[in-house]
C-alpha cells in the first residue's frame, strides 16, 4: 500500500461523511480486532507495547529500552495479520544510535506505510525540556526526521504540541497531524491530570488552523488528555472546527480490552458448584 493510495482511502472516507479512526496496537492481537472493527490506521509504539504488558503508558517514553527497537520487533508481529489497513511506526527521531535514513529505510522494507514521532520530547516540559533542547535532542530533530520520511514517500502522521509546531511539521510535508492533548487519563496504566474537553477544542482547533495556514487540504486528528472514549472523540470532532478523525494511542488497546476481560472472568468465578 502506497502513501497515495492511504491517502486517497482516507478522503474517501471523509467524503463518506465519516471520521477518520486510528488506533495504537501493542500486540498482534489488538491489531486483528482493530482491523476487524473497521479501523483507518494502526500505530505501533512502545506506548503501547508497556500498556498492554500491564505497565504505565509513559514507560515509553522513559530508558527502559529502545523505543525504535521495540517497534521494529513489532512490526514483524503485527503488519502480516492485519494486511488491509496502513501501519505506521512510532518512531524516536533523537535516537542518537540509529541513523535517521537507514531506519526509515528499514522501517518502509518491513512495510510499514509511514511514521509518527512517539516517543516524542514534545510530551516533556520545564527543565528537563530545556535539557533536551540544548543537548541536541530536541523537537526540531522530530521535524527533520518527518522531512526525510516524506522525501522517502512515506505516509506522514506527527504528533504536534502547539500551533508552532503545526505549521513547521506542515512545511516539513506532514500528511496529517495529530494535536496532542498530553497523557490520556482514562484506563490501566493511563495519568490522572488532563485538560477539560471544551479546553481540548479550542487547542485541537487553534493548532489545524495553524497548519491549514501552510496546507489548506491537511488533515486534523485529534488525540490524548480528556479524549479516550467514542464519546468523548464525537464531541471533540463535532465542536472543534476542521478535524477529520481520532488518533487513539496506547488507550485504545486497554479501554477496550481491559473491561471486556475483566467482566469474563467475572462471570466465570460466579459459576457455582452443583
Amino acid at each position: 500500500m502506497t502513501r497515495e493510495e492511504v491517502l486517497e482511502r482516507l478522503q474517501n472516507t471523509i467524503k463518506e461523511g465519516r471520521a477518520i479512526i486510528g488506533t495504537g496496537s501493542g500486540i498482534g492481537l489488538a491489531a486483528v480486532c482493530a482491523e476487524n472493527g473497521g479501523v483507518d490506521l494502526i500505530g505501533v509504539a512502545t506506548s503501547s507495547y508497556f500498556r498492554m504488558a500491564g505497565r504505565g503508558a509513559l514507560s515509553g517514553v522513559l530508558s527502559f529500552a529502545s523505543a525504535n527497537d521495540i517497534v521494529l520487533r513489532l512490526g514483524r508481529e503485527i503488519i502480516p495479520v492485519a494486511p488491509k489497513t496502513p501501519v505506521l511506526a512510532n518512531l524516536c527521531g533523537t535516537d542518537p544510535l540509529h541513523p535517521m535514513h537507514l531506519l526509515l529505510r528499514e522501517v518502509k522494507d518491513l512495510g510499514f506505510v509511514g511514521i509518527q514521532n512517539f516517543p516524542t520530547v514534545g510530551i516533556i516540559d520545564g527543565n528537563f525540556r530545556l535539557a533536551l533542547e540544548e543537548t541536541g535532542m530536541s523537537f526540531s530533530r522530530e521535524i527533520d526526521m518527518v522531512r526525510v520520511a516524506r522525501e522517502m514517500d512515506l505516509l506522514t502522521c506527527p504528533y504536534v504540541f502547539n500551533e508552532d509546531q503545526a505549521i513547521e511539521m506542515t512545511r516539513a510535508g506532514a500528511d496529517l497531524i495529530v494535536p496532542h492533548m498530553g497523557i490520556t487519563t482514562k484506563g490501566h496504566g493511563g495519568g490522572q491530570t488532563a485538560i477539560s474537553l471544551d479546553e481540548a477544542v479550542k487547542r485541537v482547533e487553534a493548532m489545524g488552523e495553524a497548519a491549514r495556514s501552510v496546507k489548506p487540504d491537511i488533515l486534523v486528528l485529534c488525540h490524548g488528555g480528556p479524549i479516550a472514549t467514542p464519546e468523548e472523540a464525537r464531541y471533540i470532532i463535532d465542536n472543534a472546527k476542521g478535524v477529520h478523525g481520532f488518533f487513539g494511542g496506547a488507550s485504545n488497546d486497554v479501554l477496550a480490552a481491559e473491561p471486556a476481560m475483566t467482566s469474563f472472568i467475572r462471570q466465570l468465578k460466579e459459576i457455582k458448584l452443583a
